[in-house]
């Protein structure tokens, strides 16, 4: 009986061994993502599946997706990590964070990690546009993912209330503020149009300056225009919408509020991101259209969003699976699945030629436009110093705005200001 007991005994330490060993085996990488949230809705839900559908192909690795809440807390979050000893091994933050986190030593260029035909291949594959905040130096810092320029949606019903063509949006300055007071006229409880000024009031202006055929910035990061004639042209003509022409609120407007506003039709025309395109489509009550930004003197728009960056502070072997993991979210089936489920832009050409995102485009054409306007796009305001220099002109922008600086005062302020900060840096 004492035998059968001790054979008994081996036995379960036996297979509690292979047991821990095969577990040890499926799981021997564990990998970190800071992620944001910068539109709200179920994106939490569609990463998660991302990384489930990962992980069931990659049994080895074992991915915790970490929400962080928006792209400034992610960044906050992550660099925390890291210097708390429980650092993450790779993240999705700001394609603006480059700079920063360039000096401080916090991540690797992608060049570094790859060495097939097939990886060199894949780094090149995603759009030119979108990968202008993702390089310096003549190497790659940063892999597009969470991708987006600013579209205009438009209300069609309240369109055609107003005696306007559903299907010819604004497309100059003029035609913007013309509809508007259209708009305006016809609707008693509905304005014409909002663009938001605050959480990423940069961000909408870079539009505007570059509509007015102006940049923000240089290419190497170290020079601002904040001043120049064109850039304060555009900062006032955003305060005449609100305070001369009347077809917009005075003052700053809420981002975080805006889709709730359009969807509840208090105005015909918003400003955002690509990023709200399925939400919208989901919730509309009401025929809507998208359409690229007006011009005046030419189209324009910033491309914004995520990007997928590697920290530094890694093992060879997770930088191998952080890679694993990033090729596959960025792949063309993946990118497709991404810009269906969300809004946001597929990053690569490929992803279009999808059989999903094809078939997809041809039913719902709206999910074009974001793609379209690549070829009138630039940078997103990206600098050393990024975010101070952001804030000094996001400062600069609800100023003038208020009515409690003058366009031209307010940029002014901010340039000498972003001059001291970057001065170093040429």
């Amino acid at each position: 009986m004492f035998c059968y007991i001790k054979l008994v005994r081996k036995v379960i330490v036996s297979t509690l061994g292979v047991f821990l060993f095969f577990t040890t085996q499926l799981f021997s990488i564990e990998l970190n993502m800071y992620y944001p949230v910068a539109v709200g809705g179920s994106l939490t839900k569609i990463v998660d599946g991302m990384v489930d559908e990962f992980e069931k192909k990659n049994p080895d690795v074992k991915v915790n997706a970490i929400y962080a809440g928006n792209y400034n807390d992610a960044r906050i979050k992550a660099l925390a990590a890291l210097k708390s000893g429980k650092p993450a091994q790779l993240s999705v933050m700001f394609s603006i964070d480059i700079y920063e986190l360039i000096e401080q030593d916090a991540i690797v260029p992608f060049d570094d990690l790859v060495s097939t035909y097939e990886d060199k291949a894949w780094l090149y594959s995603f759009y030119p546009t979108l990968m202008q905040n993702g390089v310096t130096d003549g190497k790659v810092w940063g892999i597009p993912f969470q991708r987006s320029t600013i579209v205009m949606y438009y209300n069609k019903d309240i369109f055609r209330k107003a005696g306007l063509n559903p299907n010819q949006p604004p497309k100059t300055w003029n035609e913007l503020v013309s509809y508007g007071k259209k708009i305006v006229a016809s609707n008693s409880n509905t304005w014409g149009v909002m663009i938001p000024s605050t959480g990423y009031p940069y961000w909408m202006f870079g539009a505007l300056t570059m509509q007015n055929d102006q940049v923000l910035m240089n290419g190497d990061g170290n020079k601002t225009y904040f001043d120049h004639p064109r850039v304060v042209g555009a900062l006032k003509y955003w305060y005449d919408l609100g305070n001369k022409h009347k077809v917009m609120p005075s003052g700053t407007i809420e981002w975080g509020t805006l889709r709730k506003n359009f969807l509840e039709g208090k105005t015909a025309i918003m400003w955002h991101s690509t990023g709200n395109l399925t939400t919208v489509k989901k919730k509309a009550k009401f025929d809507f259209g998208v359409a690229m930004l007006p011009a005046n003197k030419r189209r324009g728009t910033p491309t914004g969003g995520g990007n997928f960056y590697i920290f530094k502070d890694t093992s060879d072997e997770e930088k191998k699976a952080s890679m694993r993991l990033i090729k596959f979210m960025t792949s063309p089936e993946q990118a497709a699945h991404w810009s269906m489920s969300t809004g946001y832009m597929g990053v690569s050409p490929a992803s279009y030629q999808t059989n999903a995102l094809t078939n997809y485009v041809k039913q719902f054409p709206p999910a074009l436009v974001a793609r379209d306007q690549l070829k009138f796009a630039t940078a997103e305001l990206s600098t050393f110093q990024t975010g101070r220099v952001r804030k000094l002109l996001d400062d600069a922008i609800q100023s003038a705005l208020t009515g409690n600086n003058s366009p031209s005062s307010a940029l002014k302020k901010a340039q000498k200001s972003a001059d001291k900060l970057l001065k170093r840096y040429r």
